[in-house]
């Protein structure tokens, strides 16, 4: 094909992702065959300048290029293309076999190369794992972008967090029910309210009930309510949660402690959408949307008997997890910030900001207590202290030693059979203790990775870390 065929080709397209810089025109017309059977289209440029021409005007995702062009070293196009810090990812083509070749190739910005001669499958591979790389990394750019630092009353803009606000705008508008599991401390209560504010029944009420916090016996009356005489104290009649909640949210909060009998009772209202008051017969219809939490794992629950499979399986329909504060990486000190600003002006205190020493010790803390630990935290250092800034100091007089603090100190030696150097047995919590902290020593310091090595639940490491900080 002569020069000026190749040219009218490349300006026929309407930005095509895929640009062929080759020489020889036999070539260039076989691998765009390739690349058309696989359902891809691609332009060609047979110099150097025409190369430059029609990345400036196509801006191609791909190019396919040839080292040895007649006007111009393919490198020169490499170190023009990185210089400009174009987004393009360049594929080498060469036929001189140097591995050397290819390297200062890809020194120069190449993102991959193809020797000659090669097969189509290599090509549209090649081609492919490209375009899907090129794919992946413009949605990390468009998630970036659109980062949210806040979510409802929610703080933060760690990569788990941001997944978290991605489902609950996934879920919101759905009539689906939502579990919420995560520690304590975590915003399971935050993120009911951010589903309920984003969904088609914000105008209506949104209805807490924790479930741990309410006696056995009168838990069934909070949710269904009750007439006046149903029992000892019904002085009068008196509507329960989930006729409050119609045409809005009940939101049961740690569902896993409700009573085995009640949970009957429950998927009974969760299956007709009648509750009846106790001391009454006459159901009432109502209307609502689901949501529950826990800080257990339920599916552990159900396995143990203490949660019904199949209540399990009518609210378990759209889970969300909740990172602990500890795996939220720099959110600590965004949230630590706001509750600095937000505590100092209600107590009247000038505090300007954390010293680097203080940011220091908050990412070094393990966080066993979540969200609601730093806010006692911090409430407590302005409360107890002028500013003006928040000082390592003043948190030490607040906070018990730091994982990593715990970590540096010397583990003991593992003996055989529990016994310790001197031969006596050792105790059963003190071994627990070295096994823990060596455990999580091990797995620098992620306390995640050391709960699956150990074969338990995160929060029970996290837990045991509180009372061995407050020792």
């Amino acid at each position: 094909m002569a020069s000026k065929e190749l040219s009218e080709t490349a300006g026929a397209a309407d930005q095509p992702p895929i640009l062929i810089v080759e020489d020889s025109p036999t070539l260039a017309l076989t691998y765009r065959e390739y690349l058309r059977r696989a359902g891809m289209d691609a332009i060609i440029a047979e110099t150097g300048a025409a190369a430059l021409e029609a990345i400036s005007k196509s801006k191609p995702a791909i190019i396919l290029l040839d080292l040895r062009l007649p006007d111009m070293d393919g490198l020169d196009i490499l170190k023009k293309l990185n210089a400009e810090n174009n987004s393009a990812r360049t594929i080498v083509i060469t036929a001189h076999g140097s591995v050397k070749v290819a390297v200062e190739a890809m020194q120069e910005g190449a993102s991959d190369f193809l020797l000659k001669p090669f097969a189509a499958e290599r090509l549209v591979t090649t081609v492919n794992n490209n375009l899907e790389i090129t794919r992946l990394a413009g949605l990390v750019q468009q998630y970036a972008g659109g980062q949210k630092k806040k979510f409802g009353r929610f703080i933060g803009v760690s990569p788990a967090m941001q997944a978290v606000y991605h489902m609950i705008e996934d879920c919101a508008s759905s009539k689906a029910s939502v579990f919420i599991m995560g520690q304590s401390g975590t915003g399971k209560e935050l993120c009911a309210e951010s589903i309920h504010n984003q969904s088609p029944r914000k105008d209506r009420r949104f209805v807490a009930l924790n479930c741990a916090a309410i006696p056995s016996n009168l838990i069934e009356s909070e949710i269904f309510g009750h007439k006046k005489g149903a029992f000892t104290g019904a002085t009068s009649d008196r509507e329960g949660a989930a006729v409050a909640a119609d045409g809005g949210t009940l939101f049961l909060d740690e569902i896993c402690e409700m009573p085995l009998d009640l949970q009957a009772k429950l998927l009974r209202f969760i299956q007709t959408g009648e509750v009846v008051p106790v001391g009454s017969n006459t159901p009432i219809q109502v209307n609502v949307r689901f949501v529950c939490a826990t800080n257990r794992t339920p599916w552990e629950e159900v396995e143990a008997g203490r949660f019904r499979e199949d209540l399990y399986y009518r609210l378990h329909v759209v889970p969300i997890h909740l990172p602990p504060l500890a795996e939220r990486d720099q959110d600590v000190l965004i949230i630590a910030r706001h509750m600095l600003e937000s505590f100092a002006k209600e107590e009247g205190k000038e505090f300007t900001g954390i010293r680097a020493d203080a940011e220091n010790r908050l990412l070094a803390h393990s966080w066993p207590g979540n969200v609601r630990e730093l806010g006692n935290v911090i409430q407590s250092a302005v409360v107890l202290n002028e500013g003006p800034e928040l000082t390592g100091e003043m948190l030490d007089r607040l906070m018990g030693p730091t994982r990593r603090q715990a970590l540096r100190q010397p583990a003991s030696p593992i003996l055989p059979d529990g016994m310790t150097s001197t031969g006596a047995i050792e105790p059963l919590a003190a071994a627990e203790r070295r096994i823990i902290e060596r455990a999580i020593e091990i797995c620098g310091g992620k306390v995640r990775l050391a709960a699956k090595r150990l074969e338990v639940n995160p929060s029970t490491l996290y837990r045991k870390l509180k009372e061995w900080e407050a020792d």
